[in-house]
């Protein structure tokens, strides 16, 4: 008869561990501070826990399992602001995550899926296909990594983990309940407490689980990945738009501003030539005015299955000035790890 396997730690809310450490007759006073040498202080076996009996350490060493992925491959950015992290899952599929500084501050873009099956033209993830979701212990994971990253560093270049964007490889609403499970865990106060005002879920559209997060209340910033304003343009652009078409997504986003009363960060990716035009800009404007809504613009990052180029400067501003007739408030995005394919749409989970 083959033993139990052990369950995965980083699985697991607070909660869910307190109610196992008891039912392992075990005080859930230890359950509280195995939580927080895991999270508070970035201990990754029971062994390194001292303060622990020793019969609780052998037995939660023989029944969670407190692995990490380890990094396949790493790349550092010309600037010395942006890493990428190629992480090798224990099923060998492989995610990519990102670490962006910014003047006292540090934001982590997590990947929620290994591929990604929305299949957006111009972005590499879209490009490579589904393979699987991720579960909630691994999205958290990605995080205990970048706070090990910045343990390593020094000084100014440390900067403090304060924003969490699941924009990376993956649909964050296709893997609604593992993403939810993820965000509960990093929010914990008893452990890595990242405010809901600091993370973002970005969406291509799943209208049922914008829908979810209104009827949730969840009290997480929403970007949604407009593109085009038209129909016919935005499902050529993202697939998904044939299933969930334009007019039922802003019917889903105005029921989430309004049961919310929470604004939401429209995405458009900037192609020259293509969406990029002052008509396109005036069409966005026609579509979102008087509602709680910014856009972000984003530059085309370039991949190697798109043949598009990214919008200059100027035409990026010409493109603000439209939304600001409309009363549409807009920024350009900073563009950061281009060189080493660590931009929006740029990550793909190469074989090292």
């Amino acid at each position: 008869m083959s033993a139990t396997p052990a369950l995965p730690f980083h699985d697991l809310s607070r909660e869910q561990l307190r109610q196992l450490v008891v039912r392992w007759d075990f005080s859930p006073v230890h359950a509280a501070r195995l939580w927080w040498y895991v999270y508070g202080e970035g201990v990754t076996a029971p062994a390194a826990m001292p303060e622990l009996p020793a019969r609780f350490r052998a037995a939660v060493a023989h029944r969670l399992d407190f692995a990490r992925p380890p990094v396949a491959h790493e790349a550092h950015s010309t600037d010395g602001f942006t890493r990428k992290y190629l992480l090798a899952l224990a099923d060998r599929r492989r995610i990519e995550t990102v670490l962006m500084r910014y003047t006292g501050r540090v934001t982590a873009c997590l990947s929620s899926q290994a591929g990604c099956a929305m299949g957006c033209v111009f972005c590499a993830t879209g490009q490579m296909g589904f393979a699987r979701h991720l579960r909630a212990g691994e999205i958290v994971t990605q995080v205990l990594h970048v706070q090990d990253e910045l343990r390593r560093l020094d000084g100014a270049a440390r900067g403090r983990l304060r924003n969490l964007v699941l924009m990376g490889m993956g649909e964050p609403l296709h893997n609604y309940d593992a993403v939810m499970h993820a965000i509960d865990i990093l929010r914990d106060p008893a452990g890595l407490a990242i405010g809901a005002g600091h993370i973002t879920v970005s969406t291509v559209g799943i209208v049922p689980g914008i829908i979810r997060l209104a009827d949730e209340a969840r009290p997480i910033h929403l970007a949604v990945s407009l593109h085009a304003a038209e129909q016919d343009e935005r499902a050529a652009l993202v697939p998904a738009a044939r299933k969930w078409p334009l007019p039922e997504l802003m019917a889903a986003c105005d029921y989430y501003s309004r049961k919310l009363q929470r604004r939401i960060f429209y995405e458009w990716t900037l192609i020259e030539g293509r969406n990029d035009t002052p008509a396109a800009a005036h069409a966005v404007g026609r579509l979102l005015q008087g509602k709680p809504a910014q856009v972000n613009l984003i530059p085309l990052n370039p991949t190697a299955g798109y043949g598009g180029a990214p919008t200059g400067r100027d035409a990026a501003r010409r493109f603000q000035h439209v939304l600001a007739e409309y009363g549409l408030p807009s920024t350009v995005r900073q563009r950061r790890g281009i060189d080493i394919a660590a931009g929006c749409g740029q990550l793909a989970a190469p074989a090292i």
